[in-house]
């Protein structure tokens, strides 16, 4: 059967993907239930329809950071996306460009950051973790710049790992023939990352559980490209990143695969929103499965969506075109929920779209 909707995407990704890989997608940190949380609080939001409006034409066109975009959905950063399919990011890039929207690469893929580049002809940012050798982030950034990349995201919510239990039962590794694309040619990749290292070793070896807030001017000092920070759940962060320069902020709780227990992202994001005042745009991510969702979020302020495992199921089910059909169902259903909401514009959507239950 053709998948309709998100949940059949994903039912055609576990019967395609191998078990220890789809479980490395689809799982989060300890109980689970922050991964629960941000699909289940979409659903005590509910949308209050205006009538009588004329709908005869409705536009899904936004900018972020001062791009223009087909619609106000975008593809998350997400690890090693050629687990689900061989051609892995370079895939998703080509896909969200069709779609004529943006990707956020991850700094652990498995093409590098120049092969998405090359594959993807819409704008990217790249998302970044601050490593302890200081170096090895900086050479990244470079390499970003020069291939392009328009953007960077700072994620912030990953010191270090969550205890994610199915990669622990598991015993989750990369398979022998796919590595951390972007660190193939470091020397300490090849020492601290393999088959036989877990995921969960590899952050703690080498990513700086000493950051702090210095973290983003030192970045500033590296870069003209705008500084996003992902991970802010709280109108205390959100102002510190204000304070100290960040060109954006996403929402995120990182699909619940961190801090078990911690705020649906939905639920952080009128907080957050609040808390900024419109001095630098707010995005959000975790638990988008419809279009009603992203209405939803854009009533709550903002900016725009992004989607980390509905895109990999659409790779894992059907490669670049399943991808292409995951964007394309979202932007449709959206499309169809903003008509019946009475709402034609992504401007007309405010907080008066929305009551809770």
């Amino acid at each position: 059967m053709h998948p309709i909707n998100i949940g059949d995407f994903e039912r055609a990704a576990r019967e395609r993907m191998e078990r220890t890989a789809f479980e490395y997608y689809a799982g989060a940190a300890c109980d689970e239930r922050t991964l629960a949380a941000n699909c289940d609080a979409f659903g005590r939001i509910l949308i209050r329809p205006r009538v009588l409006v004329d709908v005869s034409r409705v536009d899904l066109a936004t900018r972020v950071l001062g791009e223009s975009i087909a619609m106000p959905i975008m593809l998350a950063p997400t690890a090693f996306n050629r687990l689900a399919h061989p051609d892995g990011e370079c895939a998703a890039a080509r896909a969200a460009a069709k779609a004529g929207t943006l990707m956020v690469a991850s700094t652990l893929s498995t093409c590098t950051l120049e092969e998405i580049a090359a594959a993807g002809a819409g704008p990217l940012w790249f998302q970044l973790y601050v490593y302890k050798d200081r170096e090895v982030t900086k050479a990244l950034v470079a390499r970003a710049e020069r291939a392009g990349f328009r953007a960077l995201v700072l994620t912030v919510d990953t010191p270090l790992l969550g205890r994610r239990e199915r990669d622990v039962r598991n015993r989750f590794a990369l398979p022998e023939h796919l590595a951390v694309a972007n660190f193939a040619s470091i020397k300490m990749d090849a020492e601290r990352w393999g088959t036989q290292s877990s995921f969960s070793a590899y952050v703690h070896n080498l990513f700086d559980a000493s950051l702090t807030w210095e973290a983003v001017a030192w970045l500033r000092s590296l870069t003209t490209l705008p500084i996003l920070l992902k991970g802010i759940l709280t109108a205390e962060d959100a102002r510190l990143a204000v304070d100290h320069g960040a060109d954006g902020i996403i929402v995120s709780n990182h699909g619940g695969r961190q801090l078990d227990g911690s705020t649906p992202a939905i639920v952080a994001l009128p907080e957050v929103v609040d808390a900024v005042g419109g001095r630098t745009p707010v995005f959000m991510d975790g638990g988008i499965r419809r279009g009603t969702d992203v209405l939803k979020a854009l009533a709550l302020g903002a900016r725009a969506v992004l989607i980390g495992r509905a895109y990999l199921w659409g790779l894992a089910a059907d490669g670049e075109a399943g991808v292409s059909a995951v964007l394309s169902l979202l932007r449709d259903e959206l499309q169809l929920a903003m008509a019946l909401a009475g709402r034609p514009t992504i401007a007309s959507i405010d907080r008066s779209a929305v009551s809770s239950s």
